[in-house]
């Protein structure tokens, strides 16, 4: 199977921060389970994203599980260092951490709360990419962060040679379309039940959260589609999305995540709060979408 060249790799997951008992990020356990979501069929991690608790973890937190998990993957994956917040130094001040410590991308989020105009926008992605050397992906998702990234801010942020992929979980095909056609940027499906629609108007991968889960079967669907084998993909899409829904649809995908990586025994432990465990009846949903969905738990 043929996948399009990037410096993000293409079956990439934005990877849940295991925690001890204690509520203590678990850094051996962060390594364990990034060796194991690449020979799950990942040739990309996210550390420290979303998936990963950044709202909730310090910034040498941050940078104990980057490290770890960069000498766990070394050159199997390429490793992404999810450095967004609502302060432009203090991002900054992350992505050049990501950079001395070996990360081979970074990973903005849209400063959320705070709510920029789209010249903030500008100015706020451009600073961190002028102050750090490594590829830079984008995150749109104006249902988290509050504004989204308008076609021609994206257009003009795309001119910076650093800036070089997005992330879209925006579910606007129309402004992707635009984006990709009249730019350079590589785009990233970063809503799970996305992943083959967004292929076909010209994304090169995803940054996933089901990835966890079936990372495998997800690359094959890639691998599927760019290989010209639509109907197949479709099939395989088809046969996911149980596993999406299971995922993604009723509870935040940390918490489930972390559930399902329990059930397996792998590294999880509980979120941080405001985030809970999931319960024995979340738990019983989880399982019953995932074995829909031809996952054995």
């Amino acid at each position: 199977m043929s996948f399009p060249i990037t410096p993000f790799g293409n079956m990439v997951t934005a990877m849940v921060t295991p925690f001890k008992a204690d509520g203590s990020v678990d850094v051996e356990g962060a390594a364990k389970l990034a060796s194991y979501l690449v020979d799950l069929g990942n040739n990309g991690l996210v550390v420290n994203g979303t998936t990963g608790e950044s709202a909730t973890t310090t910034e040498d937190e941050k940078n104990e599980v980057l490290k770890a998990v960069i000498e766990a993957v070394g050159s199997r994956a390429k490793v992404i260092a999810g450095v967004g917040s609502n302060d432009t130094a203090h991002t900054l001040m992350l992505a050049q951490d990501a950079e001395r410590l070996g990360a081979d991308a970074i990973l903005v989020v849209t400063p959320y709360y705070n709510k920029p105009t789209q010249a903030g926008l500008i100015a706020h992605f451009t600073t961190v990419a002028d102050g750090c050397g490594l590829p830079l992906m984008m995150y749109d998702i104006p249902g988290r962060s509050g504004v989204p990234i308008e076609v021609d801010t994206m257009l003009k942020l795309a001119e910076h040679p650093r800036i070089m992929a997005n992330k879209d979980a925006k579910n606007n095909f129309e402004a992707a379309s635009r984006v990709i056609t009249n730019s350079k940027l590589q785009w990233f499906s970063g809503d799970d039940i996305l992943n083959l629609p967004l292929l076909t108007i010209g994304a090169v991968g995803c940054v996933s959260v089901v990835g966890h889960v079936v990372a495998d079967r997800i690359g094959k669907m890639m691998g599927l589609y760019f290989d010209g084998e639509v109907a197949a993909a479709t099939k395989m899409h088809k046969e996911l999305t149980p596993v999406y829904y299971g995922v993604m649809g009723r509870m935040p995908g940390v918490m489930s995540v972390k559930a399902y990586l329990n059930l397996k025994k792998l590294p999880a432990g509980s979120p941080r709060l405001p985030l809970v465990a999931a319960d024995d009846a979340q738990v019983a949903e989880l399982v019953a979408s995932l074995r829909a969905g031809g996952v054995e738990v």
